[in-house]
């Protein structure tokens, strides 16, 4: 099982535009004048983080596997929309609704995620990023499992246009928040689940494999720590949590890769493996402090 990061965030976060209102122009007229005072993160730097991110498939299999069944209350709840009247929470919870709403996929909720779709609709129009979704779209695609590939695609093909725009008028500070609500929601909801299954050993690698991104999440959040003091916050807290994934070890053996064809397709095999050392006291540590992190972003 490879990290899982934002699988479900970007999966379900972004639905391909209808083309209405894709245009620079309508993008700059309709911007707030909440800008950060930071440094430009490169689009390549987003970039290689989101090619880390597996297929939102892996985790649907993960979950199900686990035996575990729909459990709404994993979820941040729609009830709490009217809390979010910052940009900073705004697109936390953008993050998080996401990565909700891929849950609700997985699980084929289809009444629950017309909720969360639209909760992610008015926190985009909030931060003047509406024009970038197409809310039949995401309906049709978010809805039906059997789309996920092509969700995924587009949906990752939609966040890299959407930073860009963001990378020009000093907003890519929301990308970074995307990202993060969005991972802290899918760890959480891995923690929860590893909890009610506690002799299920992959849950538990999963979780460990967490160390790698969380590294890459305190880089990023690490550019606006002397500039935005809402990012120093939380720069903090995942420090904090930084200091409970470093009991987690992770060994990497290295083999060489080998080509396959998959689907009449030519692709790269990646042979490598890594082995998780995560005791129970590291899992029970990680949950308490993304529990109190989460608690903090969507209240």
């Amino acid at each position: 099982m490879r990290i899982i990061t934002t699988g479900l965030i970007i999966a379900c976060l972004f639905a391909c535009s209808s083309g209405k209102k894709t245009e620079e122009q309508a993008f700059l007229e309709g911007l707030d004048t909440a800008k950060a005072e930071g440094p430009a993160i490169s689009e390549e730097v987003i970039g290689d983080i989101l090619q880390s991110i597996p297929s939102p498939l892996e985790i649907s299999v993960l979950l199900k596997e686990s035996g575990k069944k729909y459990n709404v209350s994993y979820l941040n709840s729609n009830d709490n929309l009217p809390k979010y009247n910052s940009n900073y929470k705004k697109a936390l919870n953008l993050g998080v609704y996401g990565t909700d709403l891929g849950y609700t996929n997985i699980y084929e909720q289809n009444q629950d995620g017309v909720k969360y779709m639209a909760s992610i609709k008015d926190l985009a129009d909030g931060l003047n990023l509406g024009q970038f979704f197409d809310i039949e779209t995401i309906g049709r695609l978010a809805t039906n499992s059997k789309n996920l590939d092509s969700l995924l695609l587009i949906t990752t093909q939609n966040f890299n246009s959407i930073n860009h725009y963001l990378q020009t008028q000093s907003r890519a500070n929301l990308s970074v928040l995307f990202l993060t609500g969005g991972w802290l929601e899918a760890l959480h909801i891995v923690c929860e689940v590893s909890k009610a299954n506690p002799d299920n050993k992959q849950l538990q690698e999963t979780i460990g494999e967490q160390k790698v991104i969380l590294e890459n999440i305190i880089l990023l959040l690490s550019f606006y720590k002397d500039t935005d003091q809402n990012m120093a916050s939380l720069l903090t807290d995942m420090e904090q949590l930084k200091a409970a994934f470093d009991k987690v070890k992770i060994t990497y053996t290295y083999k060489e890769s080998t080509f396959e064809v998959v689907n009449g397709v030519m692709v790269i095999k990646d042979n490598s493996t890594s082995t998780i050392d995560i005791t129970p006291d590291d899992i029970k540590s990680i949950s308490e402090i993304i529990t109190n992190i989460r608690t903090k972003v969507i209240s």
